[in-house]
């Protein structure tokens, strides 16, 4: 049976089918309709948010953010992400100015933002990669010293949790993405969550045309979402725990039967609890990784080069110089990691990346995804 990278978490068709029902009889089916609230108060209940706008894509609640922020000149970013991150800033006619990443945490360096702000830096857009949390802390202190706002693209990270806090809290605006591919979906969708209420305000008026009752008060798009997207996140909201705690598990079984690997894999720094959104590992060289690849391909098991390649090489970036992260985004692979994967299959994959890469030589760290203990965060029902 053929392994993809990822697989969409599907809720019991039952309780899917009885919100749609519901659906039928209001004949409610978008512009804010009762599940689309719903769906937001209870994702501020399970994530212990004041605010939280539920929109109808991750780039669009980036583009959103961008634009709800009055932001213009240059736009502090990393290369290594996926590629709405870079190109929401280029549609938003911003320049997109790439800090390097950190070697270990493959998260934006907070050196390197000091380094690129100019005259010109009106923001940071910092990607929370693999759902590893960014280096909020200092990040934050940058901006202030500099007089910057901070946009967070936590697309990876639904159910990272800092300080006993959701990790959507911080920034002055955070996006996320609820696309299938995710952790937490409502097949496509996402969210903006807003630190000042009065930018919030701003955000859900323009995601739906700029108007406010009957008056169009902000230049606006159409960013809202359906009533049948929201069934679905509702739905899966019910298994978000089970969700959360299943990925921790394979986690952990890759991470025991990779040590000893000559991989290495995504440090967690900042203190954390991890939800497990993808499985990196990085390999001593491409050829190493091309080889493992096919391996695996050979086995009807189809990872992905997340990401690859660094978006620095762009063309409508222009030349920049990532060295980092154009080096690591040759080198590393995102395994098979979903809800529904077997241990079996995790072994199995784990075996033949292990066997195709060799034994861990001394300069090669061990791959160890460090995690802090999960604190139960019930649902709503």
């Amino acid at each position: 049976m053929r392994i993809n990278v990822t697989k969409p978490f599907l809720p019991p068709i039952e309780e899917y089918s009885a919100l749609v029902g519901g659906i039928f009889s209001s004949q409610w089916l978008t512009n804010n309709g009762p599940l689309v609230r719903q769906l937001e108060t209870q994702l501020k209940h399970y994530l212990k948010l004041d605010r939280l706008g539920y929109v109808a894509n991750g780039t669009m609640a980036l583009q959103l953010a961008i634009r709800g922020l009055n932001l213009s000149g240059e736009i502090i970013t990393t290369p290594f992400s996926f590629v709405a991150t870079v190109s929401s800033i280029a549609w938003e006619h911003c320049r997109p100015v790439m800090a390097d990443i950190d070697r270990d945490t493959l998260n934006i360096d907070p050196e390197q933002i000091r380094r690129a702000i100019t005259r010109q830096t009106s923001a940071i857009l910092a990607t929370h990669v693999f759902g590893n949390p960014c280096d909020v802390y200092e990040i934050e202190s940058i901006a202030r010293e500099y007089g910057l706002k901070v946009i967070y693209d936590a697309a990876h990270a639904f159910g990272t949790v800092i300080d006993g806090e959701s990790i959507f809290s911080w920034g002055d605006v955070t996006a996320t993405s609820f696309h299938a591919t995710k952790v937490f979906h409502t097949v496509e969708g996402g969210a903006v969550i807003a630190r000042d209420p009065a930018v919030h305000e701003k955000l859900m008026t323009m995601r739906s045309f700029g108007q406010s009752g009957s008056e169009f008060i902000h230049i606006g798009t159409n960013a809202k979402n359906s009533e049948f997207h929201a069934a679905m996140g509702i739905a899966n909201l019910l298994h978000i725990d089970e969700v959360l705690a299943n990925r921790k598990a394979l986690s952990d079984r890759y991470d025991e039967m990779l040590d000893g690997a000559n991989v290495s894999g995504m440090l967690i720094r900042v203190p954390c609890v991890y939800n497990g959104a993808y499985y990196p590992v990085i390999f001593e060289s491409e050829t190493v990784l091309n080889r493992v690849l096919e391996a695996l391909r050979q086995e009807d098991v189809f990872p992905r080069r997340y990401f690859f390649p660094s978006l620095s090489s762009l063309n409508y970036v222009g030349a920049q110089y990532t060295p980092i992260a154009d080096d690591i985004a040759t080198r590393v692979l995102a395994l098979p990691l979903y809800h529904g994967l077997e241990i079996a299959d995790v072994d199995r994959i784990a075996r033949i990346v292990a066997r195709e890469c060799g034994p861990r030589r001394l300069h090669v760290p061990p791959t160890r995804h460090a995690y802090v203990e999960r604190e139960t965060l019930k649902a709503v029902g």
